[in-house]
């Protein structure tokens, strides 16, 4: 599932790539993700984007008439860049194609200027979303819609959210109770992590996940909320150099713990433990994580 740092690099690089170019065609061979008409679909036709904006597990698209495509990805649905023509990856559910533009938009992250990934300004480009299992949503939002988009009323602050001090960290888990690699997926106390970083922020920080919130001393919250700032501006550092161009790519081969059950711990050198209740895998240290 796509978290906070893959939709961090997805936003600074759509932001680069496709801002200021007007939407020249929409296709859904998949219609089943799509949470809107043809109708709403072929009135963006035309309207140029004007911003890539990502909250919680969400990237939404501002176009000029006011209108908004909000994409939720889910567990399998990931978003790349093509050329028109190219031959589309197996089960494509959406195809947005963009037209030229004069220039690339200001205000670009840094680590997009001058890429070598980036869509020449005279030529058509295509935003497309892939979804085997089709669990994820594209919602189509013309401007005065209030189509309700699953999840995104529910949120809490994003993970890196300036105003997500310690403060605020301390008063927001103490309201929770139950394990705390759970409590760090929740999403109406934090948006934005997953399990895979849930278990990276947790080696970090040096707890057990299957621990309750409620044994936390208050130093081991506070190294919590640090390990949860850190970990994820560390993730889009590395993500930022290893993701481009293929961005369609779920790229966690350097993360610490994940999946990484049976190898020797960074820190410790013992052998992590890894085990996947419910599906989903958890990777930590017995001995260092405590």
């Amino acid at each position: 599932m796509p978290e906070l740092p893959d939709l961090r690099i997805l936003q600074e690089a759509f932001q680069a790539a496709l801002v200021g170019r007007e939407m020249a065609a929409w296709s859904a061979p998949q219609t089943l993700v799509v949470r809107g008409t043809r109708a709403e679909a072929a009135a963006l036709i035309g309207q140029r984007l004007e911003s890539v904006a990502h909250r919680g597990k969400f990237l939404t698209f501002r176009f000029s008439a006011g209108d908004r495509v909000v994409v939720n990805a889910m567990l399998t649905g990931r978003l790349g860049l093509a050329r028109p023509g190219t031959k589309p990856l197996p089960q494509t559910a959406v195809v947005v194609t963009f037209g030229p533009r004069a220039k690339i938009p200001r205000g670009t992250a840094t680590w997009t200027r001058r890429a070598d990934w980036l869509p020449p300004n005279g030529e058509a480009i295509e935003l497309r979303y892939r979804d085997p299992l089709k669990m994820g949503k594209v919602y189509l939002l013309p401007k005065g819609m209030e189509r309700p988009v699953a999840g995104w009323d529910d949120q809490g602050p994003d993970i890196d959210d300036p105003g997500l001090d310690l403060r605020m960290w301390r008063d927001r888990i103490a309201k929770h109770s139950g394990e705390i690699k759970n409590l760090l997926k929740n999403q109406s106390f934090v948006a934005g992590i997953g399990n895979g970083y849930s278990d990276e922020i947790l080696w970090a920080a040096g707890l057990a996940p299957f621990r309750k919130r409620s044994s936390l001393a208050p130093e081991e919250v506070e190294d919590l909320y640090r390990a949860a700032r850190d970990v994820p501006e560390w993730a889009i550092g590395e993500l930022r150099v290893r993701v481009p161009p293929r961005f369609e790519v779920e790229v966690r081969d350097f993360l610490n713990v994940h999946r990484k059950g049976g190898s020797a711990c960074p820190r410790c050198g013992s052998t992590l433990s890894e085990v996947s209740p419910g599906g989903f895998v958890t990777t930590w240290c017995r001995s260092c994580q405590r």
